[in-house]
């Protein structure tokens, strides 16, 4: 029998998960060997001083990986598949050209995963979520299982939110969850608001409901609180809207203190707040999120498309009370009946496994990387931009209109779109913002700067795209 005695605090997952990851890792470094008999699983709980149970799931989850078999009576081995699973997933294993070639350059996307060991973490996890692939392939129940509930307490607690599980819900991505909630809280005609510029998806969403919507003065730190107080008075709005992390486009971040302030105005007037907090878990150490200061009146969406991939349309909701819930559950099941099973699958996964933060840990670190390239190029003070924001906000001078700078930059490989997509009243200013995340490299990147940073040096007659 291997004296075999982990250290789980070699992996950031939870403790039964730890243990398949250490066997992973102790097989490829050579420290376990084809063949070798695991510990039994008494002795090995009373040596790492947790329960029976964690160690029997650590096994299974190792067994589901191929890396060991149990045997009645004789005991667990290690198998030695490991390099052998990562191996039959990855070798012939080539994107399909159709797919890698669509892309949506209109989006706000954040920097595409291209190191190769990260990229096979994640293939690894689809690859074990594909062993469930036929019950996952059956109708659930709206919200998530209780182990999704679970990841998603797990991933939402690093935002310092400790629902309870009955008031979170994984949802089919932040918009149908934003058209829900706002669908419970205003009728046709009446009023809701938001930051003047915002959001587009807010526009559509307030126009398909057919809500007015309001939009609110900001200054560097966010809306205004006695613009916010005297729309209540006037308006008698039925709910806010804020998007306070390295908000879209503005890239501004709402300080602590301005929350505390629009949570005071908020509990004042009764006004339900909608948190969209999309960029919330880029930052480091960002602010606390409204729904930590004002719970009974926050909607809480921490959605996953601009910290793991827009692909996988999931959100985690924090609903406000207990009696918000059923009208919730209600609304999102007749227009979504529930989250694709396979991409929770995946998400809980990747947040069990580590490989989510991982995920996160490359977009901040090429978020960061590309914002220093827009800094060396562009001149300080002519946009306005977060460290790790992955979309600057440039006002147009020299006689550029939004209109001829978007069809300059068409062709070259980053997202550019128009200020009118995002203003919610008068007149539309003369910016646009310009996204440096998705497909594009860093080196594509620097040559898009270069050619718009020479562009912009002059006025739109100059530029040798209007021959």
């Amino acid at each position: 029998m291997k004296d075999w005695h982990p250290d789980l605090s070699r992996s950031s997952s939870p403790r039964y998960m730890a243990i398949a990851d250490l066997i992973e890792m102790d097989l490829r470094s050579g420290h376990l060997a084809v063949g070798d008999r695991l510990p039994p699983q008494r002795d090995l709980a009373k040596r790492l001083n947790v329960d029976f149970t964690t160690v029997a799931r650590g096994y299974v989850e190792a067994q589901k990986r191929g890396l060991v078999e149990s045997h009645v009576g004789r005991g667990t081995f290690v198998t030695g598949r490991a390099g052998k699973a990562r191996q039959d997933f990855a070798p012939d294993a080539v994107p399909d050209p159709r797919r890698a070639s669509i892309v949506d350059f209109s989006m706000n996307m954040p920097p595409e995963p291209d190191d190769p060991e990260l990229i096979a973490g994640m293939r690894e996890g689809m690859s074990a979520v594909a062993a469930s692939l036929v019950p996952l392939l059956r109708y659930q129940g709206f919200g998530g299982s209780g182990m999704d509930k679970d990841a998603a307490a797990a991933w939402l607690g690093r935002r310092g939110l400790t629902p309870s599980q009955e008031r979170i819900f994984v949802t089919p991505g932040a918009h149908p969850a934003l058209l829900a909630i706002f669908g419970l809280l205003a009728k046709p005609g009446e009023t809701v608001l938001s930051e003047i510029i915002t959001y587009p998806g807010m526009r559509s969403i307030a126009a398909q409901l057919r809500l007015n919507l309001a939009g609110l003065p900001m200054d560097e730190d966010g809306v205004l609180p006695e613009a916010l107080a005297s729309a209540c008075e006037r308006l008698k709005p039925k709910a806010l809207y804020l998007n306070p992390t390295l908000q879209n486009p503005m890239t501004l971040t709402i300080s602590t203190g301005r929350r505390e302030e629009i949570a005071a105005v908020a509990r004042k007037y009764q006004l339900p707040i909608v948190e969209d907090d999309a960029y919330g878990f880029i930052p480091q150490q960002g602010p606390a999120p409204l729904a930590a200061m004002a719970p009974d009146l926050t909607w809480h969406i921490g959605g996953l498309a601009k910290c793991l991939g827009a692909g996988l349309r999931l959100a985690y909701v924090v609903a406000p009370d207990s009696k918000a819930v059923w009208p919730f559950v209600s609304a999102m099941r007749a227009n979504n009946v529930m989250a694709s099973p396979l991409t929770m699958a995946l998400a809980t996964r990747w947040i069990e496994d580590g490989t989510a933060d991982a995920i996160l840990r490359f977009v901040r670190t090429e978020a960061a990387a590309r914002q220093q390239m827009v800094a060396a190029i562009l001149p300080a003070g002519s946009y306005r931009a977060d460290p790790i924001s992955f979309n600057i906000w440039l006002p147009l001078a020299n006689g550029w209109t939004r209109s001829t700078f978007g069809s300059h930059m068409r062709s070259s490989g980053i997202g550019v779109v128009g200020s009118d997509a995002f203003t919610v009243e008068g007149a539309a200013p003369e910016a646009v913002r310009v996204c440096l995340g998705g497909p594009i490299t860093r080196e594509r990147l620097h040559g898009a700067l270069e050619f718009m940073a020479h562009a912009l040096e002059g006025p739109p007659e100059m530029a040798s795209s209007f021959f």
